[in-house]
């Protein structure tokens, strides 16, 4: 078997709730759980403000026979799960999907966005 321990990217699997789904490319995620912004006054920097942000995962995917793009719509409460290139395991727990989703027919290819709660996109 060949060592990949310097592999940093390129291949990936996604399943949700277990079904493996045909990843195009364009995968992101994002367990962060707060955004901040530094907040000015007119004499100097007094500081920042903290708001909460939703983890998120998300990709662009094949339309490809036997899939319903409507069925990804309908995902509420799913579990995302990334094995990436380098060994990292992504997993996003009680996710729903966000965006209405189209289909480019040139490339038979959508995007999917899911989001949740804090805390509910990990890496491993």
């Amino acid at each position: 078997m060949a060592d990949n321990t310097n592999r940093l990217a390129g291949v990936a699997t996604l399943t949700v709730d277990g079904v493996i789904y045909s990843l195009e490319g364009s995968f992101k995620y994002s367990p962060v759980l707060v955004k901040r912004e530094t907040v000015t006054g007119q004499d100097a920097v007094h500081g920042y403000k903290e708001m909460p942000v939703a983890p998120f995962v998300s990709g662009s995917f094949r339309d490809s026979q036997g899939l319903t793009v409507a069925d990804f719509n309908a995902m509420t409460n799913v579990t995302v799960s990334v094995q990436l290139a380098n060994g990292k395991l992504i997993i996003g727990r009680n996710m729903w999907t966000v965006d209405a989703l189209e289909v480019d027919t040139a490339d038979a290819k959508f995007d999917v966005r899911w989001e949740g709660y804090q805390g509910s996109v990990t890496e491993n």
